[in-house]
């Protein structure tokens, strides 16, 4: 297995798709500081799982997407695939090819996908747990993945072990074992005090159960009683009520018979005053024929004169006529017949000007017999409607009164209402474009303003880790400063003597005396238990200055009884020494391990004259074979000459040790101080730092919520704005069409309160007066109608004489024409004077014929005109007879709506007292179902008195064997009957109805839960069994991971520490589940183990042996390096890029590296390069070619 293809987009500097193609072997990637080469590892550690922003080089996560350039815009998500060859199975995955993808998009939200299917981050990790890459990521060794390695504790070294060794995956199961037991803990806790509560209520739940066994034979006989009684009530209610049902039946038969004459009567009624309405046309017509035929009659009379003249004067020419008449004659002739036909004229002028006021005498008389007429149907249709009821008329009047007072304040407030929303309609418009503008500028300003807050997040953060740091630091240092003061007290204390010793050291008055020797010699740690043994008593000593203050301190103690004291007498003469010439090796002159002030020196060179110091026994013992004239010292305080030995276990700390931990604990103590005061002053500049932060943090989310609220301000205001304006102009809109609507209604409701109001006040006459009015009316309305006619008749006698008139003047002015073509024609012609005699005679002729038709027609007409003045009497006495059955009928019809009135009361009443009954019957049922249970027609069919009644025997008794079985009803041995069932179940006291299902309840679930509580038990021993098993196998894969590291360790730290020794060592070797791992070190020559006594360059290959031994016990198909390298000379590369040549034969190395020589090991180069648009781009160069087999 091993990594092919790792395909970034979006991922940090890698704004645009690149794709690296890797293959087996070491491949290297090189390019300038900055240019991405890190970001590559970042990719690897985040596709497989990674969770830590700081782990990724970041603040927060949304760090991974590009954030832009000044030439490229910020991308929204970062996505990066890695496609892993399976070809070998070694993922749990039935696939050859093995994509993991990851995606993380600017709001937050991430995807994960193997082979383009969505899965869940669990999942990655599952499938590459057995890999060794789990959480620790060990495989991947970053930048800061050494000093990770260099300041774990002991648990953490462990942790990377068992990650290597697929532990973690055993750890999950037994993590999730545990869970389960303490949750089982819990329930198993739940269930026993739970069985044990519901064993305690089955006893007083069984006793009350027993109570209600024999309350339920009480209440049965009770409820029969009570069912019975109850079926009794019912069926004599129901019997009243069918009986009540009955008698109304009949009373509402004679109301409908009377409602249904009322109604016919009505329709009488009806029909009547149609046909009277009917019938007026036709009188009206009647008289208006009867006038015509006389206007008719007039025009014949006239018509009849007018020919009878015509022919006498044709008749009187034709005598009077001779043939060959003098033309002057004619002249003369035609003269006088002109002056008649002026006559005439006059006359016609005169009859024309009558005429025209007989037309207008007749119009008005016409308007004022319709006037009359519609007054007369006014007052008709005034009593009617007095009939029907004033009050209806006079509500109607009102209401449309007040509607249209409604409907004129409704106008007002719509038109108000229109100019109103008009008015916000206009008003919002003129907002909205404002704040669109001051939306605009905000949204611009928001981009720096979010910028700012994130740097600010930044600086924060950062200041926050700094003053946290330097507050534990300063803690830290604190509590070594009071620890080492403390120490330092308690050293002095040890150190302040009470014998002789003592005494002299705080005698002032004493002079000579130097001070301690332990507080005068200077000697290194792990040379002070050899000094000690070799100078003896001596180094408790107190030092004076000459054998003259040796013999003064003596005295000052025996003079004060102060106890005894071992002095040692100081000399400023310089003695020399025999050199003790060549030592063997390791053996140390002690006099070089010792600084003493000039005035003691002298002394203790003779006093560790022909001293040597060894590390143990065994070079002790091999020096002084070899040089039996010396005094040997080992380290551990044992002395060893050829005379004499002393040496052992060690005992009480000496005065040398005590000064000498004095000495530590106070130079300690003031390194602690200053370091504390250091630390004071950076945590007082990072506090302040942190303030500022805080403020430009607070400053700029202020200044971000200050326009996030504006923004969100003026948007509600834009989506308020916008939609008040939408509802202004859609309230407007209604309000027009209500407003037009309203106008209309108002214009009807006018013409209709006026003609309402014309027959209110007709009905509000009087009876009397009514019908006096109707009187009146009928005989106004005849006079007018008479005179009407009269003055058609007029106007027709008037256009008779304008007619005759008219012909006459037409006749004399043709004749006057025919006297002048006469002479004309007598003139021209004799012979045309038989035709004109001829034509004469005819026209003579036809007058008389004319006459003689209008006579005729005369004749039938004056027969027409009887006829019409007969059907004009026979239609007012119709009318008279219509009035007469229309007075009978409306008698008639308020007597039968007085009878009807008086019935539907009766029914009323009746229907109020069978509704009472029907509740009663209602409320039997409603019992019947809430007390019983029993629909009311099952009770009254099965629990009804028609019904035996069965005979129960008492509880706890067998029945006679001659008992009847049923008896018949009897209401009174049924009331005692419920009376003793009710006084049995009251002895019974109070009854828990539910305690029998309560009782085999609660048994059931005993049984129940006790099978629980034991399965429960038996799931607790497997899943403890399962921890055990866990336990067994984690301590069994560790022992052996760990002895294989531990093996590759020691090999690998002795090639890269040539002499040097390094090992793996158990914190608690006999607890394999818990114990942590330390690491050991000790390059060659030097004699420290501690990885913090090493140098950098050597920590680092420290951490680098552990890894690789890490790597070479467990191995994993791949492994990541990012400038592992770095601190390393040529020397150590050397020694660590062999390592790596024999790491390629096992597993796919990627290297981030920017040594010339790391890179000549490499199969494949990619070069890594930053763009001038700031983007990273990737160049791949193949170093070897696979060879063929």
């Amino acid at each position: 297995m091993h990594l092919k293809t790792l395909t970034l987009r979006g991922f940090k500097s890698f704004a645009s798709a690149t794709t690296l193609s890797l293959e087996p072997g070491i491949t290297c990637v090189v390019g300038p500081n900055g240019s991405g080469k890190s970001n590559v590892v970042d990719a690897l550690t985040w596709v497989m799982g990674e969770q830590g922003a700081k782990t990724l080089r970041g603040g927060t996560m949304e760090d991974v997407i590009f954030a832009g350039t000044s030439a490229r815009p910020p991308l929204g998500r970062a996505e990066v695939s890695l496609t892993i060859d399976n070809t070998d199975g070694h993922l749990p995955i039935e696939y050859s090819e093995v994509t993991i993808s990851r995606t993380l998009f600017r709001n937050g939200g991430s995807e994960y996908a193997i082979n383009g299917r969505t899965c869940r981050l669990l999942d990655i990790q599952e499938l590459l747990s057995d890999t060794g890459m789990g959480r620790q990521m060990h495989v991947v060794v970053g930048q800061g993945k050494l000093d990770e390695v260099l300041r774990a504790t002991p648990e953490e070294m462990r942790a990377f072990i068992e990650e290597a060794a697929g532990v973690l995956k055993h750890r999950r199961r037994k993590e999730k074992a545990l869970r389960k037991l303490d949750a089982m803990a819990a329930n198993l806790t739940r269930l026993t005090d739970l069985t044990g509560e519901i064993r305690r209520q089955l006893g007083p739940l069984g006793r009350q159960a027993e109570v209600a066994r024999k309350a339920a034979v009480v209440q049965a006989d009770l409820r029969d009683a009570r069912a019975r009684l109850l079926a009794d009530d019912l069926a004599q209610l129901q019997a009243q009520l069918a009986q009540e049902v009955a008698d109304e039946t009949a009373l509402r038969a004679r109301h409908d018979e009377v409602e249904a004459q009322l109604t016919a009567t009505r329709t009488t009624l009806a029909a009547l005053e149609r046909e009277a309405a009917e019938a007026a046309p036709h009188v009206a017509e009647a008289g208006e024929l009867w006038y015509r035929l006389s206007a008719l009659r007039e025009r014949l009379r006239g018509t009849a004169s007018l020919a009878a003249d015509r022919a006498r004067l044709l008749g009187e020419s034709a005598g009077e006529r001779a043939p060959g008449q003098d033309v002057d004659e004619l002249l003369a002739q035609a003269e006088r017949v002109r002056a008649a036909e002026a006559e005439l004229a006059a006359e016609v002028d005169v009859a024309r000007t009558a005429l025209e006021a007989a037309v207008e005498g007749r119009q008005a008389a016409e308007q004022e017999a319709q006037a009359a007429e519609r007054d007369l149907a006014t007052a008709l249709r005034a009593a009617a409607d007095r009939r029907e009821g004033v009050a209806r008329l006079a509500g109607q009047v009102g209401a449309r009164r007040s509607r249209l007072e409604a409907t004129g304040e409704e106008i007002g407030r719509l038109r108000a209402t229109l100019a109103a929303a008009e008015n916000r309609a206009h008003e919002a418009t003129t907002r909205f474009t404002e704040l669109e503008t001051q939306v605009t500028g905000a949204e611009e300003g928001e981009e720096g303003l979010d910028a700012a807050h994130e740097s600010a997040v930044a600086a924060l953060e950062d200041a926050h880790a700094r003053v946290a740091a330097l507050s534990d630091e300063l803690a830290a240092a604190e509590r070594e400063r009071g620890s080492l003061t403390a120490r330092a007290e308690t050293l002095e204390l040890s150190l302040s003597r009470k014998d002789g010793a003592g005494a002299l050291l705080a005698a002032d008055a004493l002079t000579g005396t130097i001070g301690s020797v332990a507080a005068l010699l200077q000697v290194d740690q792990r040379d002070e238990d050899a000094i000690v043994a070799a100078l003896g008593p001596l180094a408790d000593a107190v030092a004076v200055e000459s054998v003259e203050a040796a013999v003064d301190a003596i005295r000052y103690l025996r003079t004060e009884d102060a106890g005894r004291a071992t002095l040692l007498v100081g000399s400023s003469d310089a003695e020399a020494h025999a050199a003790l010439g060549d030592l063997p090796p390791g053996a140390r002159a002690a006099i070089d391990l010792v600084q003493a002030p000039s005035r003691v020196r002298t002394t203790v060179r003779a006093l560790l004259a022909g001293v040597v110091v060894v590390d143990d026994l065994a070079a002790a013992r091999s020096v002084l074979a070899q040089r039996p004239d010396l005094v040997v010292a080992t380290r551990a305080g044992d002395l060893l000459s050829a005379r004499r030995a002393s040496g052992g276990s060690s005992g009480a700390p000496s005065a040398l040790h005590l000064q000498a931990a004095l000495d530590q604990a106070r130079s300690g103590a003031q390194a602690a101080r200053a370091t504390a005061e250091r630390l004071r002053f950076e945590l007082t500049a990072a506090q302040q730092a942190r303030a500022d932060a805080q403020a430009e943090y607070d400053r700029t989310l202020e200044r971000l919520n200050e326009s996030d609220a504006a923004l969100a301000a003026v948007a509600e205001q834009l989506a308020n704005l916008g939609q008040v304006a939408r509802s202004a102009r859609a309230e407007a809109d209604r309000v027009q069409a209500s407003l037009d609507a309203a106008a209309k209604a108002l214009e009807e409701d006018t013409a209709a309160l006026a003609e309402l109001t014309q027959r209110l006040a007709a009905v509000e006459e009087e009876p009397a007066e009514s019908e006096a009015r109707i009187a009146t009316g009928t005989r106004e309305r005849d006079d007018l109608a008479a005179a009407a006619a009269l003055a058609r008749a007029r106007e027709t006698e008037g256009r008779l004489t304008l007619r005759t008139a008219e012909e006459r003047a037409r006749a004399l002015a043709g004749r006057a024409e025919s006297l002048e073509r006469a002479a004309q024609a007598e003139r021209e012609a004799r012979e045309r004077v038989a035709r004109r005699e001829v034509a004469r005679a005819h026209q003579a002729a036809t007058a008389r014929a004319v006459h003689a038709g209008a006579v005729h027609a005369l004749a039938v007409l004056e027969g027409s005109l009887a006829r019409a003045s007969d059907e004009r009497a026979a239609a007012e006495a119709a009318r008279a007879e219509r009035e007469a059955a229309l007075v009978q009928a409306r008698g008639a019809a308020d007597a039968l709506a007085t009878e009807l009135a008086q019935l539907t009361d009766v029914v009323h009443r009746d229907e109020v007292a069978r509704t009472q009954q029907r509740l009663r019957v209602e409320a039997l049922a409603q019992r019947s179902v809430e007390e019983l249970g029993i629909d009311p027609d099952v009770l009254v069919d099965e629990y009804g008195p028609h019904r035996d009644v069965p005979v129960l025997a008492a509880p706890g008794t067998e029945p006679a064997g001659q008992a009847p079985s049923a008896i018949p009803y009897v209401r009174e041995q049924q009331e005692k009957r419920l009376a003793a069932a009710e006084r049995q179940l009251a002895l019974l006291g109070r009854v828990n109805p539910l305690a029998l299902e309560e009782f085999e309840a609660l048994e059931e679930r005993h049984r129940f839960l006790t099978e629980q509580l034991a399965d429960l038990k038996k799931s607790r021993a497997d899943l403890l069994q399962i921890v055990a098993d866990i336990d067994e196998r984690v301590e069994q894969v560790f022992a052996e991971a760990f002895a294989d590291t531990a093996t590759q360790f020691v090999e690998v730290f002795g090639r890269l520490f040539p002499g040097g020794e390094g090992r793996l060592v158990l914190t608690a070797p006999d607890d394999m589940l818990a114990t942590g791992i330390e690491v050991e070190a000790r390059p060659a020559g030097k004699k420290v183990k501690r990885l913090s006594l090493l140098s950098g360059g050597e920590r680092s290959l420290t951490a680098v042996a552990l890894l690789v031994a890490i790597f070479r016990a467990r191995p994993s198909p791949f492994y990541v390096m990012d400038e592992v390298e770095a601190a390393l000379d040529d020397t150590n590369l050397d020694r660590l890029l062999e390592l790596l040549r024999e790491l390629r034969t096992s597993s796919q190395l990627i290297v981030v590296t920017h040594q010339k020589r790391t890179m000549e090991i490499a199969d494949a180069l990619y070069g890594v390069t930053m763009r001038g648009d700031g983007v990273s781009a990737v160049i791949s160069q193949r170093l070897r070619e696979d060879v063929p087999a």
